[in-house]
């Protein structure tokens, strides 16, 4: 008797404290642990791999990273009818499963490709590309399912600390490269990346167990009971083009996309006249990776929440287009690395800790074929088309001569129009949300 009251009396006190940082119902408590055990594991999985996939991007040569980033654009342009059709057939809970399944078999296979030796170079940028793909599924289907399983009003108050469990996962990821690259090596370290995602895979069954029961009423999307998504494989694309709204966010996505690309193209560009060599650069992107993950953690805990509650959706997606603005402005003054690893990580920070729970939010409006079709097909193709745009962009503009600070200067106007844009989206997200 004496144990259970000590067991109750824990949870009350971590209910207590809970609430000192977000606004939650104990009705929700269930879902939104599941939740943030999901996000830590894909991230945690995911940073494990993104130095090495940086470093393999360096080691095939920065003039050929245009190249790579094409490849990854066809690369989605040939998933998403293939996701887009077993949408249209599968239950949410079955399309979710089956995505994660294949992906941990994707790792395995690369695990036996490096551990044998097999073709280093091409395996090097398949292995880019893959991380690339990789990358935007698995974490674009996380958020399809928080769209589907929390309401817009919950979505304000918890998607901030949802964000902050991939945040940890992010941190533990960068952690375990560095400490474990020596030991186990490249091969070794897909592994562990694998048991991340084989544990996410194990959360997301649980979450969707808790949904199905009704274990926590609050949590489930009333307007549409059940697990169907349904429409066709090509419904999603459609969608888009028929709705301002999703054209919009299109539009945002974009700007993101390719402005930001320039930098992280200067970026590796210095980062490899600077640094000879392989494991030097490692480092420093893993260090990078750290920093983003510390500040992005912190103001997903304390910051976004509070931040959206009272400024709103559309003022949260402005933000990162306004430091995107005195970003550029401080790089074209000051064009030296430092300036730019700064720029690179507090703007990463802004992004994964108010911008992108934001831009998440602006899904949880709409119906449920466009949270997982419509949503995979901008966080996919869109995604990766402005990242092969920001490439052969920035190949043009160095070819006419531009040095860094005139790239800079040419992206200001860019991060205007993309604030105005973020401005707007944010009050069209309110009128869906009111229903005027």
């Amino acid at each position: 008797m004496a144990r259970i009251v000590e067991v109750e009396l824990g949870l009350s006190l971590g209910y207590s404290l809970l609430n000192r940082i977000i606004r939650v119902d104990r009705r929700e408590v269930a879902a939104l642990s599941w939740s943030f055990a999901c996000f830590f594991c894909v991230l945690c999985s995911y940073y494990i791999l993104r130095p090495l996939r940086d470093e393999m991007g360096v080691q095939g040569g920065v003039e050929n990273l245009p190249w790579l980033f094409s490849a990854t654009f066809v690369a989605m342009l040939l998933a998403v009818p293939v996701f887009g059709f077993a949408a249209a057939r599968l239950s949410r809970r079955r399309l979710v499963l089956w995505t994660y399944l294949f992906f941990i078999a994707n790792v395995l296979v690369f695990y036996v490709l490096f551990a044998g030796g097999a073709a280093p170079p091409a395996v090097a940028r398949a292995f880019f590309v893959w991380v690339s793909v990789f990358n935007l599924f698995v974490v674009s289907l996380f958020w399809s399912l928080m769209a589907d399983v929390f309401r817009p009003e919950q979505a304000v108050r918890l998607f901030g600390l949802i964000s902050a469990g991939g945040s940890c996962g992010a941190l533990a990821g960068p952690t375990l490269t560095a400490s474990l690259a020596a030991p186990l090596g490249t091969s070794g370290l897909l592994l562990v990346s694998c048991a991340f995602l084989g544990l996410a895979l194990a959360c997301i069954h649980a979450l969707l167990r808790e949904a199905r029961a009704g274990a926590a009423d609050a949590t489930q999307t009333s307007a549409e009971p059940g697990d169907a998504i349904g429409g066709t494989t090509w419904s999603g694309v459609a969608e888009i083009l028929r709705s301002r709204y999703l054209l919009g966010i299109v539009a945002y996505v974009l700007l993101y996309t390719v402005l930001f690309g320039f930098a992280y193209l200067e970026l590796a560009r210095m980062v490899a006249a600077n640094y000879a060599d392989s494991a030097e650069r490692t480092v420093l992107f893993a260090q990078v990776d750290l920093a983003v993950n510390v500040l992005t953690l912190l103001g997903q805990l304390f910051v976004v929440a509070k931040f959206v509650e009272k400024l709103g959706v559309g003022v949260a997606l402005a933000l990162l287009p306004a430091l995107g603005i005195a970003g550029f402005a401080a790089i074209g003054l000051v064009p030296v690395l430092a300036v730019l690893v700064a720029f690179q990580i507090l703007r990463r920070a802004a992004d994964y800790s108010i911008a992108r729970p934001a831009r998440e939010m602006l899904f949880t409006v709409l119906p449920r074929e466009a949270k997982y079709k419509s949503k995979n097909f901008i966080d996919t193709v869109v995604f990766r088309g402005g990242d092969a745009a920001s490439g052969w962009v920035y190949q043009a503009l160095k070819g006419l001569g531009l040095s860094l600070a005139g790239i800079a200067a040419v992206a200001i106007p860019g991060a205007v129009l993309w604030l105005v844009l973020g401005l707007l989206l944010g009050r069209e997200h309110r009128r869906l949300r009111l229903g005027r």
